[in-house]
């Protein structure tokens, strides 16, 4: 028969025994982000490694405290609403939607209660993601670069790097659902300096090379690249055809320029990858997407690539070179 002593004991080291088990139990589960991104993961790791940073700046590390599900389209839009229904399954806690208003649509849909944190360049509004800036009014919140409407300054930019230009050319991906205020928008801005505006359309590689063997012919003097996931992923493609054409062109992200185009005009991407970050680890933090306003860049940078203006026999104003955040030597 065991003593009243032996049986305390025992008594005790059982539950010494149990109360790691408790205590995991009762540990709430790790929150799970789903990044939802239209285009490719090759040409974005310093994107992804932004929004980690804004997380970090928000008390959230991965594999810490909180875990991520990439999901990539790798540019074909229509594999968007499987990829995010993935997500929905899983019961993620919240869904980011970098740079991409069709993926932000496609969170949209799937869900009303998952909170949605998008960026993007073009108007939330008119796409239906919020009722307003101020008041997103739903599940739905996030960064707005801004880098659609700043097509008109860039033809400015180059209208100064290429002061003998009469005819302007810009490239567009169809599918975007900004292509039309983009070129509006281009084209009036042309007008009023007296300048022509051919509209590219590309959303194929064949398209690009097309585009690009078309300059010569229709007498383009410089070339706007306009802002989509897709031409991101393209980048060295679009880069290279336009040093081969003997083209000036200006971009719209820094590391365009820092791959070799002639110059880039836009926000600031990877402070707004890490905004990102931030609203999503305050949203993770309990915040409601409908009480955060969104976030409207205000950080834009000029880069001039001086090593290209060279190549293409360019003499880029000392008064412009003053004027850009960066001249790559």
């Amino acid at each position: 028969m065991m003593r009243r002593r032996e049986f305390i004991t025992a008594l005790g080291g059982a539950a010494v025994a149990a109360w790691p088990l408790v205590a995991r139990a009762q540990q709430p589960a790790m929150p799970v982000i789903g990044y939802l991104y239209a285009g490719s993961p090759e040409a974005t790791a310093n994107f992804v490694a932004a929004f980690g940073k804004g997380l970090s700046e928000a008390g959230y590390i991965e594999g810490r405290n909180v875990a991520i599900e990439y999901r990539w389209a790798r540019n074909d839009i229509d594999r968007l609403p499987e990829l995010v229904g993935d997500l929905v399954r899983r019961r993620v806690t919240a869904i980011v939607t970098p740079g991409s208003i069709p993926a932000a649509r496609a969170a949209k849909v799937a869900t009303e209660s998952i909170p949605i944190v998008f960026s993007t360049g073009g108007d939330p509004v008119q796409a239906g993601l919020v009722s307003s800036l101020n008041r997103p009014g739903s599940n739905v919140t996030g960064i707005l670069s801004m880098n659609v409407e700043l097509m008109a300054k860039r033809l400015g930019l180059m209208h100064e790097l290429v002061p003998g230009a009469a005819r302007f050319a810009v490239l567009v991906n169809p599918d975007s659902l900004a292509a039309e205020t983009m070129i509006t928008d281009l084209r009036a801005a042309a007008s009023a300096i007296g300048k022509q505006v051919e509209i590219l359309a590309a959303r194929s590689n064949a398209d690009i090379d097309a585009g690009y063997s078309s300059l010569a012919p229709k007498r383009i003097d410089a070339l706007l690249v306009t802002p989509d996931p897709w031409f991101i992923s393209r980048r060295v493609q679009l880069i290279t055809q336009a040093m081969r054409h003997g083209v000036p062109a200006i971009f719209p992200f820094r590391a365009d320029a820092e791959a070799g185009a002639l110059a880039s005009y836009g926000s600031n991407t990877l402070d707004e990858f890490r905004q990102l970050g931030i609203y999503a680890g305050r949203v993770l933090k309990g915040e409601k997407p409908a009480d955060l306003p969104v976030i409207q860049a205000t950080k834009f940078e000029f880069v001039i690539n001086l090593q290209t203006a060279r190549v293409l026999g360019l003499d880029v104003p000392p008064t412009l070179l003053a004027r850009a955040d960066e001249v790559i030597e």
